[in-house]
């Protein structure tokens, strides 16, 4: 056997008798076991809006809520006082006007007497007329005036109210309250830091971190299932791809949505998942006895025009009965040793 081997290394011309199969194309789809991390849907720190002092906080940690319940009310005397004020001025202003319409029908009704008398000559004088007429006119205009003023006065009234809704905080999204910050008594307002904080955990975000090698393969609405520690199960659908890597761990944070109703699972657990991974175009496939890896390199035997070629390659990954190879001079269709060796040596004969 070693002569044979001798006579064959020194013979590159020499017969050797090998299957050849086709070199042929397959989409490979594997998975992957990858960590992630589940966070909330929504997070948000609740602030007051307003300054005012805490009156009353109707939930606490752990507490599950509404959207648009009521969690915090506040107290705010100054715009209570403000708000009194401008009423007080407002209803002024109504008595002054009230009072001026008043005045005004009786010079109006003046008017009117003197313009019917001024058709007699020489019943009034032309001078009174005027007077009258200029009287009803300036009359009007006080009462302009203080239109303009009550309505000032209500658009203020107004504000306040709209301010003093501020006071009370409500939930902007159904969820949980996680964290507790003020009690009853506390100042709270837009610089003192949050009242609480709410989180939907209704329904979670799982982030993954995609290797780079990875990415190419990720489908937006494709269903990846998981486990967390203790056993509990469930999947989620990719909906957030970011296509940015992270600069110091290459991979990129994929989002999928996970449905929680259930309450199952919480933000910060780490489930694994089990992430499908597709090519984006179809590889090439060889069997893995057609894949010869030596130290000095891997390489397939490509039949060419019946003699024995060495084609260096890089394996992928395993896929049924055949391995994903990579190269550059290697086509789909091109024929290559089944069972290769570096004992098969370029120019050899194949039959």
């Amino acid at each position: 056997m070693k002569l044979v081997n001798m006579l064959i290394a020194f013979l590159p011309c020499a017969l050797v008798a090998q299957e050849t199969v086709e070199v042929v194309t397959k989409t490979v789809e594997r998975k992957l076991r990858l960590p992630g991390e589940f966070a909330a849907y929504e997070t948000v720190d609740l602030h007051a809006r307003v300054n005012g002092f805490v009156e009353k906080v109707e939930v606490d940690k752990g507490s599950m809520v509404k959207k648009d319940q009521l969690l915090v009310e506040l107290s705010a005397p100054e715009l209570q006082a403000q708000l009194l004020e401008i009423e007080a001025k407002a209803l002024a202003i109504e008595s002054q006007k009230a009072e001026a319409e008043a005045k005004l029908m009786a010079v109006e009704a003046t008017f009117e007497r003197l313009k019917e008398a001024s058709k007699t000559p020489g019943v009034i004088a032309g001078n009174e007329l005027v007077q009258a007429e200029k009287a009803v006119q300036a009359g009007r205009a006080v009462i302009k005036a203080n239109e303009a003023q009550a309505k000032a006065q209500r658009a203020q009234s107004a504000s306040i109210l709209k301010i003093t809704e501020y006071l009370k905080i409500t939930a902007p999204f159904s969820g949980v309250i996680t964290q507790r910050y003020a009690h009853p008594g506390a100042l709270a307002g837009p610089s003192t830091g949050p009242v609480l904080r709410l989180e939907n955990v209704g329904r979670l975000r799982l982030i993954v971190a995609v290797p780079e090698q990875e990415v190419s393969g990720i489908v937006r609405g494709a269903r990846v299932s998981f486990t967390v520690a203790g056993g509990g199960q469930g999947t989620g659908v990719i909906a957030r791809i970011p296509r940015v890597l992270d600069a110091k761990t290459r991979t990129m944070p994929v989002e999928l949505d996970v449905d929680n109703s259930g309450g199952a699972f919480a933000p910060g657990m780490y489930p694994e998942t089990v992430w499908p991974v597709r090519r984006a175009r179809p590889s090439m496939m060889v069997p893995p006895t057609a894949v010869v890896s030596t130290m000095e390199k891997i390489f397939v035997i490509r039949s060419t025009d019946g003699k024995a070629e060495q084609v260096p390659v890089s394996k992928g990954a395993v896929s049924g009965d055949l391995v994903e190879v990579f190269s550059s001079d290697l086509r789909a269709g091109d024929k290559v040793v089944k069972r290769a060796s570096d004992e098969i040596r370029p120019g050899n004969v194949l039959k």
